[in-house]
């Protein structure tokens, strides 16, 4: 659907500038996004990290034309004459108000969801259900914020039948705003949980600030067993009709009578309004029983039948939330998102493939299945496909499947492949010759995409680190949120990010704008520049043999001594360098590294002054003890010598200087000494430096089980028979040891790793490559999951055990432990 810029201005109630006829069929809210730009609506979100506004030059230069703004450019008509700028007095409102005004368009069910977790999960379900025979448009991955929601909302055009949307909050106030985006026919709360908490005064007022979205639907869906949402629903001045579902209620709309566990399927006999059913699911754990209830409701709601809801609870797959980014076989990068496959999930993957700064010399590929119940004829949807893949510039093109065999002609890209099954693919000569090339994964699950995945992956080890990217940044925001909008970050990603691999993180870090990224030497700032990091990189223990390699690659070294001040000014004069800028280091009681702040800073100055080779770009220094209060004291003579110290420098010379002293948990201790800059280490990779506690956590590292042997009473296991055996038990051999990163004092029964959520000690010595468990009582099998660390498992509890620093864990993960990214 498209509306004209005229229709818009009225819509949003905007003050148009400008005379230019244009269509809009899509929106922009993030530069790096841009597709079709003749056809965007830009809308300058201002926020306290970033202003929009910024990016409207370069926006024009690529083609956009339409432009919703605050301030309107003064040289409007010289630098933009051919724009048509909309100016309201608050881009983001006007964002919810354009989303509400196109939800009028469209006389269908909706469904609005919203609850702690599950969400993603029942939408995605929903549409596994209800796509064979309704055109269901949903919300892309967890696009369930203030902008996500009306992003979603505005996916819906002509074709849609039913809206499946995500509705998410953190805090009072926000859900009046998505309730009037979505205005649902059927609102769903999932459930109420401990998400966000830290923002309510209680439970019940967060589970009031969720039931906002009841409001005006003309059916509600929640839990009826959860006291807390029963008590609140039952206070809520509901007009729609109430399906409230239970376990333990026999007069609930919705009374599941039993749920049946087998091997690996769930039988859920209910009861719906007065009459018996039943299904078959193909998990068994609670929470996607819980999901598949809440499914069945709405489903049988709008219509479908207990006999078609049985036939797909079966055929439910596995839902993958997160892209997967995994190293492939021959130089390769896959991007694994072969879960589903529809038009707007196909966009939102190719942007993310595109985005990935490492795309530079190697070729973009996507492998793509045929897409099915699109609502469009197989030739429109493909055309529509190929000017996808032309705009986010794939240049090879592997189609599988019938359809897009019978609509070759269709896509445009000038090397294309065509199979009708995996298998033909697999076979083929294209498949054995992918090389040094990034590929997108993306088809619907009956293709046996997972072959493909199986074979390209990179085999390394059955040990690997899962590292959540999402999380990366709902740290990065915690620390944010302590900042003052003017206040400068330095994330620190040495030592390979903490060991969870520094290529990865400093994508997503360089994807959310930090202003910094701080390394040890300069080969690890190298291997950034070579993986396509443009952002700025400070090198915090510069090699004086590495000079020439910082000036080639613009890495920006420390400075904390005269001898090496002088070197790098006589390397820079050698290079025909003047004004690199470096950060100068000074030494106010860590005694480490770094220039005296009193009897060095006269000297030190002078010879700035006297050159022109390099230029100070900061000045920092490093908190001993920001983690405990009882250092406090130590910490504000600390800051006193330093703030006196960086003023003398800074009066020295006319640029700005940029001071920064606060580390992660300084951040938080002593925000009123952020000054123009912080860093932040530990806390961004989940570990709250104050208190030791997780945060979101990052790394997850996992093995499985390779083998398991009933050992007798009086035996032995392991290396000089340090693992005696009290009494009959089953031990299981898993392949991690101490060339993995296993440290070797967590054996002996010192520490444990997690098997099916169960404690498994660990037994005896642990060996190179393999460690020993004792899984007595525990129900599992070879090939089981095992959780060395992670979400589960804080990796705090192996460093207390040892008596060291959660940095000695994370970073001692060997490099041969294969690393897997997730991100949203």
């Amino acid at each position: 659907m498209t509306y004209t810029i005229e229709k818009i201005t009225t819509l949003i109630g905007a003050h148009h500038y400008g005379e230019n006829a244009a269509d809009v069929a899509f929106i922009l809210t993030d530069s790096r996004s841009l597709c079709f730009p003749e056809e965007t609506l830009f809308f300058a979100l201002q926020t306290n990290r970033n202003d929009g506004h910024k990016y409207i030059p370069e926006l024009y230069q690529r083609g956009v034309r339409n432009f919703v703004v605050t301030d309107v450019p003064a040289d409007r008509a010289e630098t933009y004459p051919d724009a048509n700028f909309l100016k309201v007095s608050n881009t983001l409102k006007a964002l919810q108000r354009l989303a509400e005004r196109h939800r009028d368009e469209f006389d269908i069910p909706v469904v609005g969801i919203t609850g702690s977790n599950g969400k993603t999960m029942v939408k995605e379900w929903l549409y596994q259900l209800l796509s064979p025979e309704m055109f269901v448009t949903r919300s892309p991955r967890s696009y369930n914020s203030q902008i996500g929601v009306p992003l979603s909302v505005w996916l819906m055009d002509e074709h849609t039948q039913v809206g499946v949307f995500e509705a998410g909050i953190s805090k009072p106030g926000e859900m009046a705003a998505l309730r009037a985006i979505i205005r649902p026919t059927i609102a769903v709360l999932t459930n109420l949980g401990t998400a966000h908490q830290e923002n309510f005064s209680s439970m019940e007022a967060k589970c009031r600030e969720k039931l906002v979205l009841f409001h005006d639907a003309r059916t509600v869906v929640y839990d009826a067993d959860d006291a807390i949402v029963r008590r609140i629903v039952s206070k809520t001045d509901i007009q729609g009709e109430t399906i409230a579902w239970s376990r333990r209620d026999k007069n609930a709309a919705f009374y599941v009578s039993e749920v049946k566990k087998e091997d690996a399927m769930s039988v859920v006999s209910y009861i719906y309004k007065g009459v018996a059913g039943r299904y078959s699911l193909p998990f068994i754990d609670a929470a996607s029983v819980s999901n598949s209830i809440i499914c069945a409701v709405v489903a049988l709601q709008l219509g479908l039948s207990r006999d078609a809801l049985d036939r797909r609870m079966r055929l439910l797959e596995p839902v993958a939330m997160r892209l997967e980014v995994k190293e492939g076989q021959h130089g390769c990068t896959l991007i694994n998102d072969s879960y589903n496959s529809d038009i707007n999930s196909l966009d939102i993957a190719l942007d993310f493939m595109n985005r990935r700064p490492d795309h530079k010399g190697r070729r973009h590929t996507l492998v793509l299945s045929d897409i099915y119940q699109s609502g469009k004829a197989s030739r429109e949807l493909y055309k529509e496909v190929s000017d996808l893949a032309l705009k986010r510039d794939v240049e090879k093109f592997i189609g599988i499947g019938p359809q897009l065999c019978a609509q070759a002609e269709e896509i445009q890209l000038p090397e294309k492949f065509f199979f009708h099954t995996v298998e033909q693919f697999i076979h083929s000569e294209v498949f054995r010759s992918l090389h040094n090339e990034v590929i997108l994964l993306k088809g619907a699950r009956k293709f046996g995409f997972d072959q493909v995945t199986e074979l390209l992956v990179k085999k390394v080890h059955e040990t690997i680190l899962e590292v959540n990217l999402n999380n990366v940044v709902e740290n990065l925001n915690h620390y944010r949120s302590f900042l003052k909008p003017t206040t400068k970050l330095v994330c620190m990603i040495k030592a390979d990010a903490y060991g969870s691999g520094s290529v990865e993180i400093a994508k997503t870090l360089q994807d959310h704008r930090v202003d910094y990224l701080a390394v040890a030497v300069a080969d690890e700032g190298v291997t950034l520049r070579r993986n396509g990091i443009t952002a700025n990189v400070m090198i915090m223990n510069p090699e004086m043999t590495a000079f020439k390699t910082m000036f080639d690659y613009d890495l920006e070294p420390e400075v904390y001594s005269f001898r090496l001040l002088e070197a790098l000014i006589r390397a820079a004069e050698k290079e025909g360098i003047t004004d690199y800028p470096v950060h100068v280091k000074l030494d106010t009681g860590m005694h480490r590294l770094g220039f005296d702040p009193t009897a060095d800073m006269k000297r030190l100055i002078d010879r700035l002054k006297h050159q022109n080779a390099i230029i100070p770009r900061s000045v920092f220094s490093h908190f001993v003890g920001s983690d405990s209060d009882a250092f406090d004291d130590f910490s504000a003579r600390q800051f006193a010598l330093f703030d006196a110290g960086s003023k003398q420098l800074q009066a020295a010379f006319s640029h700005k200087i940029l001071r920064h002293m606060d580390n992660s948990a300084g951040i938080e201790h002593f925000p009123e000494r952020q000054m123009d800059m912080c860093r932040l280490g530990l806390g961004l990779y989940g570990v709250d430096p104050r208190t030791n506690a997780m945060l979101q956590n990052v790394s997850t590292l996992k093995t499985t089980i390779l083998q398991m042997h009933c050992v007798k009473a009086g035996e032995t296991v392991g290396y000089s028979r340090k693992g005696v055996i009290e009494h009959d038990s089953l031990i299981a051999a898993i392949p991690i040891g101490y060339a993995d990163g296993l440290d070797r004092r967590l054996g002996n029964r010192r520490c444990y790793c997690l098997v099916n959520g169960k404690k498994a000690p660990y037994v005896g010595n642990i060996c190179m490559d393999v460690a020993m468990i004792d899984v007595t009582g525990i129900d599992c099998r070879e090939g089981d999951s095992v959780e060395i660390f992670g979400d589960h498992l804080p990796v705090t509890v192996l460093s207390d055990v040892l008596e060291t620093i959660p940095y000695e864990v994370l970073t001692g993960v060997s490099t041969r432990v294969k690393r897997v990214y997730f991100q949203d």
